[in-house]
């Protein structure tokens, strides 16, 4: 008897390779701002914030674009755009 299989494509993280290495401005989150709204999470096209382990989010700056969505949608300008080469928190 044949069973029902539905094919399923699990893609892996950097299948296309890491992708931040361009980046000319980043994104960097300033805690005392952030309100935990998680409209960064919802608007990143690239899917890179995640919650880190004190409960606020997280930027895997290995594929982040820097294309500066999530700073602005940010209704409390917890996050700003900030040259490369700039210290990573504020």
């Amino acid at each position: 008897m044949a069973t029902n299989v539905i094919p399923v494509s699990l893609p892996e993280a950097g299948a296309s390779g890491e992708t931040g290495i361009w980046r000319v401005f980043r994104p960097v989150i300033n805690k005392e701002k952030c309100v935990k709204c998680w409209l960064c999470w919802l608007y990143c096209q690239e899917e890179v914030i995640s919650e880190g382990a004190d409960g606020f989010p997280e930027i895997d700056y290995t594929y982040c674009k820097g294309c500066g969505m999530c700073a602005n949608e940010c209704p409390t300008k917890a996050i700003e755009m900030v040259p490369e080469g700039r210290g990573n928190s504020l």
